[in-house]
């Protein structure tokens, strides 16, 4: 045996007897307490679904990596080579919990042996054992718990391939909440269970494990790897996240610092013209987290370049970073030490740098605030179909056709029956809408009418069961549509297996997702000069960000979206940063 294959069969001996410690340790303490409540699965009491209900079972050996946002998990796998002993004591103090709808990992099909990771970032608060002025205080009221950044990173363990899919914030969504519609981010505020289920049952993303991070954690990861730097080309502020730039050039960032360049989404940037020094009177950006979404995808960028400069094994500035870190880290209960060990060797040559960066393309609201059922939620960004369902393919490496839920080929349409409710009170919409998906084969069975929710609403394909044949016929049928279109988890109507409730922008295809032709090639022109190299690796989409508006919307904002010329983004190789003017 070689000595690398030793070490690596020493580490993988490592993990499994830190598990077995871990696993003796919980058995003589008995039953850990669970985060998400009482219901079953760890879900919400009285959430449908929650947890263990899930008809794909709870995750067994997980094979996959790990990305920049989350490297004190790969810091704690190193860690574990000093000994099992103190690899225990490190792998012990990440906060674990009972996360429900997490699903198998796929074993055949297109996707087999690949996983997706949700990591979020979350806003709490009362949460951190440290209060800050500069978070909001919990004594003074800012007790909510959201999904600052949400994220999903895709894995694939035969090809070395990764990629991450951001999730805008604002994205009106059905199953938000247990309740119903709601925000994306306010799925967390009843906890990991209910986010994972919402992205599972309106996107068909499916999810294998959970990693979550507040602000002490995210600012503890980059103070102990000693700050980053970053240019700026201009001077930049966001009264709101803390950041106030003044000066240009490359500026290295503490923690709390780099914190306030990932939280900005109230930016606003200086003009020549207006004064330097008085950034109030500076103008606003307009797309707020859909700009924040690309300037934290440079971000992680700029962070994986740092720890691959500094590199990792160093026990005693490891060992910092963990303690650090870990007490704030939480993860799902079934990412083990093992797992971790696994993630090291099978991923810790992919270049992460170059990994493709996405966003779900939305549409954006001009008029202000939304109103649902009589509530108004602000602003609010609707699904775009089919540059969605474009998206999510090529994230998880499928092709048109293919069940993001399990790989397997998607139902043909003659075994789906369908119906469809009038959701606007538009004159013969469900009638319109029916004969249209009969003429792509589905079988339609009834039309109705449902009460308009607003003077602006998502076209909804919503599936009563959630059984991997059921969801497939949903995907198809939402597959077929383009517009403002989502997968729903809810009732169905005449006895149905798939129910189109009509909305306010939408369309039925010209033909089934299997028989459409493939993605338009990237475009010949050669991207902005400030696109990352990750845009041009990927190839489509580059654009500039979305301005022109119909409907109510703007269009669709892209996947892949370069840095605006004031975004800040990674230093020339060779420059050391200055402390700036914050």
């Amino acid at each position: 045996m070689t000595g690398s294959a030793q070490y690596e069969e020493g580490l993988r001996a490592l993990g499994r007897e830190i598990d077995g410690k871990a696993s003796s340790r919980r058995s003589q303490r008995g039953a850990h307490a669970r985060r998400d409540g009482g219901g079953p699965g760890g879900g919400p009491p009285g959430q449908p679904g929650g947890g263990g209900g899930r008809p794909y079972g709870r995750p067994r050996k997980r094979r996959w990596l790990k990305r920049t946002l989350l490297i004190s998990l790969v810091v704690i796998v190193l860690a574990i080579a000093a000994g099992a002993g103190y690899g225990w004591y490190l792998n012990h103090r990440i906060h674990r919990i009972a996360v429900g709808g997490l699903t198998t990992g796929v074993t055949t099909g297109k996707d087999a042996n690949t996983e997706n990771i949700l990591m979020v970032g979350s806003t709490t608060r009362c949460g951190l054992k440290h209060q800050t002025a500069a978070y909001g205080l919990c004594t003074q009221g800012v007790t909510g718990v959201n999904g600052d950044v949400i994220m999903v990173l895709h894995l694939d363990p035969q090809t070395h391939a990764v990629s991450i899919l951001s999730l805008p914030r604002d994205l009106f969504i059905p199953n938000a909440r247990s309740t119903g519609a709601y925000k994306i981010d306010a799925a967390l505020a009843q906890g990991p269970t209910q986010l994972v289920n919402a992205i599972e049952e309106d996107f068909g993303i499916p999810i294998q494990h959970y990693v979550e991070l507040n602000f002490d954690t995210f600012a503890a990861v980059v103070t102990q790897l000693g700050g980053i730097t970053m240019d700026f080309p201009d001077p930049i502020f966001d009264r709101y996240s803390g950041l106030r730039v003044l000066t240009t050039g490359c500026h290295h960032l503490n923690g709390v610092q780099a914190l306030q360049v990932v939280r900005a989404r109230h930016l606003q940037y200086w003009v020549p013209g207006l004064p330097q020094t008085y950034p109030y009177t500076w103008p606003q950006e307009a797309e707020s987290d859909l700009a924040r979404i690309t300037r934290d995808h440079e971000f992680l960028k700029v962070l994986a370049t740092k720890v691959a400069h500094r590199g990792l094994g160093n026990p005693i500035s490891d060992a910092s970073l963990i303690n650090a870190l870990a007490p704030d880290l939480t993860v799902d209960r079934g990412f083990n030490a093992s797992d971790m060990v696994h993630l090291v060797l099978a991923f810790h040559s992919v270049n992460v740098t170059k990994a493709p960066t996405m966003t779900l393309p939305v549409i954006v609201d001009t008029f202000g605030t939304y109103t649902y059922q009589g509530g108004h939620f602000g602003d609010v960004e609707f699904p775009s179909a089919s540059a969605d369902h474009t998206t999510i393919d090529t994230f998880l490496g499928l092709a048109p056709g293919d069940n993001t839920m399990t790989g397997q080929p998607l139902p043909p349409a003659k075994t789906v029956t369908v119906s469809v409710l009038n959701g606007t009170g538009v004159t013969g919409q469900a009638t319109q809408t029916a004969t249209a998906l009969k003429a792509l084969g589905f079988d339609t069975v009834g039309v109705g009418n449902a009460t308009p929710v607003g003077q602006y609403s998502e076209t909804t394909v919503s599936y009563s069961q959630r059984t991997p044949a059921d969801i497939a016929a949903a995907q198809l049928v939402a597959d077929s549509l383009s517009g403002a279109v989502i997968l729903k988890y809810g009732p169905t109507a005449d006895g149905a297996q798939v129910t189109v409730t009509t909305g306010s922008d939408f369309s039925v295809d010209s033909t089934l997702p299997s028989d459409a032709p493939p993605p338009s090639s990237p475009a010949t022109t050669a991207p902005p000069p400030n696109a990352s190299a990750a845009d041009v690796t990927y190839g489509s989409n580059v654009a500039s960000r979305a301005t022109s508006t119909t409907g109510g919307f703007t269009a669709s904002y892209p996947a892949i979206t370069p840095l605006t010329s004031y975004d800040p983004r990674a230093c020339a190789p060779g420059q050391v940063g200055n402390s700036g003017n914050w």
